[in-house]
């Protein structure tokens, strides 16, 4: 499962990966696009990966991934000047919040940044709340 945390200025969030309950793995969730922006995955791995490379590839609504359309993964894509998610569908729902978390973990991350922290401190009270959380945090912000 999942944390990912946007405060405004950093991006975060954790490293672990588990399937089918099994043994952790430590994975890299978060990325740059070709453009500057930040890109992040949650749901079923594959699923995300492929629809991150079909972002990548220049979003063609016509070459949105089949599998992505069984709605198991959110890509999160930040720019200077927006949030965008895509779920099952091949446009973009905006995100107009300031602060905003995902994944299983999103209600504590969230809960740390109302209370004043930043998106690595959520995500950091996230991984110890939440069991299917952790293996390290990772933080990208604008260059």
């Amino acid at each position: 499962m999942t944390v990912i945390a946007w405060d405004g200025k950093t991006l975060a969030a954790d490293k672990r990966a588990t399937s089918g309950g099994g043994i952790a793995r430590t994975v890299t969730k978060i990325c740059r696009g070709a453009a500057g922006e930040l890109i992040a995955m949650t749901g079923d791995w594959d699923t995300a990966a492929e629809m991150r490379e079909w972002f990548r590839a220049g979003a063609d609504p016509e070459k949105f991934p089949a599998k992505a359309r069984e709605d198991k993964a959110t890509l999160i894509v930040i720019t200077a000047e927006r949030i965008d998610t895509y779920g099952c569908g091949p446009y973009p729902m905006p995100i107009e919040n300031e602060q905003v978390a995902f994944g299983s973990g999103r209600d504590f991350a969230e809960a740390a940044m109302f209370l004043g922290h930043g998106a690595a401190e959520g995500v950091r009270v996230a991984c110890h709340f939440q069991t299917d959380c952790g293996n390290g945090i990772d933080t990208l912000r604008f260059e």
